[in-house]
């Protein structure tokens, strides 16, 4: 456990002054800090954030502490410098359970994995803030990712891109310079009072766009939602900033005409005498809106780390205005197989195959650490053990209801339910661990949370008719397909549950995202006489399977859905694997439930799915 360092890496400049200590003693008072990989990270570890005196943010800049939970794949460990670069000085670096990620500076804070240490460590971070908010000469902070390469792109036909200056061979506007990888709004520098800024030299201190935010806050007839903050990202300077417009609306740079060279075309193209087209002939390519109108439109990520969206899901929008056209889901943490047939094609021994894969799913731990548990035995050749399967499935409907609770907590902040997400954390972390008479004994608190969500009328109508599912979709899964219908349950073959007499919970009514909510909310209840049914909660532990060679396969059903995993022994060894999850078929019907959409409408879509972007195979 590392100490905590009087000068913050992320200090802001300033000579130390009875002032300036003042500033940063109210600063600790009010440590607000910015979760990676997300809130429902935190709470599966059993981390209560507000009980350690802190209030989580919804943006970098509004941020004075980079929570990092755990190990970062690189692509996250990438956004967190992104992230970090937005928030303004002072600021501070806290890292539980892990390594600091590498395109950061040094943790200011660092300590284990638990709500103690997380409370003695926001403690320590206080007295740093008290004592080293200023510095005379802070640390710069630069990284690789926020390097920028500039491409050239047409205003009025932003498929138009190019890697030198020169026109747009559609319309003969010239193309203007963009960060790679951003949208085709353009800077503007404006002077931001109250935040200290770091000075490079040596690049252009622009971002990339992938892993910004812009504002989206979206109100709705039914209640208000907040579709999320979603910046671009900006590069802290001395005195100024650069901003991308957060309005998605085109912006042209303004340049001298005497910088550039206009070309003359061919083709019909009218132009005025300043070289430039009609609006009616440089639209008449452009895509007409719903409304009939022919817009820009502005492709737009949320994510990784965005309110109301799973931690280390990336969500590509294109907007027409406030509608949705298309979009797509992409992870930026999901498992990756290697060679054919998704075999990863690396020995492991099978002790050690257990805890990573069950690591690499922190959502939903326990269902993986069964699933591995079970296919090595059953490659050993071991028979059941019908008193441990019980046990075990104690633990994975105990696992069921915590995961549903914090898919409530998700919906709360993006719904801007507060009294959701603090009842829905608070009934999780009660549940995470408890034993048997304990979740029994949580039966009202549950039935009382499970009525009030049934009799808020507000919240039926912000989500009845969003993320409807088409006829046409396919292999879905878990809560996803019962609520649309189906009677898709990987228990429903499990004699145990035959004998603890489980009866599944099907949706006649239009797959939409209420359909969704009534299932989990049924389902928490079922899971809690099936854990009342089966017994005392024990966690899946591998026997010993000795030198043993064969293949198993086994299926169990996930928080998610149906998840089966297929692997090789030799000697005691996992030479292979395979694996199916729900998340990785279930990321696929984003594209379908965005389409057309109002930005709000879509993200609650995508939410309602509860995607877990570390179940995503690829």
């Amino acid at each position: 456990m590392s100490e905590a360092v009087l000068a913050l890496a992320g200090a802001r400049k300033g000579r130390p002054s009875i002032l300036q200590r003042l500033v940063g003693q109210a600063l600790a008072r009010n440590l607000s800090c910015l979760i990676v990989p997300g809130p429902e990270v935190a709470l599966v570890h059993g981390l209560d954030v507000a009980a350690a005196g802190m209030r989580i943010a919804a943006t970098p800049r509004d941020a004075a502490v980079l929570l990092v939970i755990g190990e970062l794949s690189q692509k996250l460990d990438e956004a967190a410098a992104v992230l970090y670069a937005q928030m303004p000085r002072p600021r501070a670096i806290l890292v539980l359970g892990g390594p600091a990620p590498s395109s950061l500076p040094h943790a200011d804070v660092s300590a284990s994995l638990s709500q103690a240490e997380l409370i003695d460590a926001a403690g320590r971070l206080q007295r740093a803030l008290a004592e080293g908010a200023f510095a005379a000469s802070p640390e710069d902070f630069d990284a690789s990712v926020l390097q920028a390469r500039t491409e050239y792109v047409c205003p009025m036909h932003p498929e138009v891109v190019e890697d030198e200056p020169g026109s747009c061979p559609k319309c003969g506007m010239d193309l203007v310079a963009r960060e790679a990888g951003a949208d085709t709004g353009a800077e503007e520098t404006t002077p931001e009072h109250g935040h200290d800024h770091e000075h490079h030299k040596d690049h252009d201190h622009e971002h990339h766009h992938d892993d910004h935010k812009h504002h989206h806050d979206h109100h709705h007839a039914h209640g208000q939602h907040n579709g999320g903050t979603h910046e671009h990202s900006e590069h802290d300077h001395e005195g100024h900033e650069h901003h991308h417009g957060s309005e998605h609306h085109m912006e042209h740079h303004q340049e001298s005409s005497g910088g550039h060279e206009h070309h003359d075309h061919v083709g019909g193209h009218d132009h005025d005498a300043m070289g430039f087209m009609s609006m009616v002939e440089v639209t008449k390519d452009l895509p007409r809106s719903a409304d009939g109108l022919q817009m820009d439109w502005i492709e737009v990520p949320f994510g990784p780390v965005f309110p109301g969206l799973p931690g280390g899901l990336r969500l590509t929008l294109t907007l027409d205005g406030d509608g949705v056209t298309e979009g797509q889901a992409t992870s930026l943490v999901g498992m990756t197989t290697e060679g054919e047939d998704g075999d990863e094609g690396k020995e492991m021994d099978a002790e050690a195959f257990v805890e990573r894969l069950a690591s690499s799913m922190p959502l939903a731990s326990v269902s993986y650490r069964l699933l591995a548990c079970r296919a090595i035995e059953r490659a050993a050749g071991l028979e059941d053990d019908p008193a441990a399967a019980r046990a075990h499935a104690s633990a994975l409907e105990r696992e069921r209801i915590a995961s549903h609770l914090g898919w409530l907590a998700q919906l709360g902040r993006q719904l801007s339910f507060v009294w959701l997400t603090r009842r829905a954390t608070s009934l999780q972390l009660e549940t995470r661990h408890a034993n048997r008479d304990q979740l029994v004994a949580l039966r009202p608190a549950l039935r009382a949370l499970t009525v009030r969500l049934e009799r808020t009328p507000l919240l039926k109508a912000r989500l009845r008719g969003i993320g409807t599912l088409p006829g046409s979709s396919h292999d879905l899964r878990g809560p996803v397909a019962r609520a649309a219908g189906y009677r898709e349950d990987a228990r429903l073959a499990n004699a145990l549950y035959e004998d603890l007499r489980f009866e599944i919970r099907t949706e006649e009514s239009p797959p939409d995202a209420w359909a969704r909510l009534q299932v989990r909310l049924a389902e928490i209840t079922a899971s809690l006489d099936l854990v009342e049914a089966a017994g005392e909660p024990r966690l899946p532990t591998l026997r010993d399977i000795g030198s043993a060679s064969g293949t198993g396969e086994v299926t169990v059903e996930t928080p998610r859905g149906r998840a089966g995993l297929r692997l090789t022994l030799e000697r005691g060894q996992v030479t292979s694997l395979k694996m199916d999850t729900a998340c990785s078929h279930h990321i696929g019907l984003v594209a379908n439930l965005v389409e057309g959409r109002e930005l709000g409408d879509a993200l609650v879509a995508v939410g309602s799915l509860d995607l877990s972007p570390w179940e995503v195979i690829q």
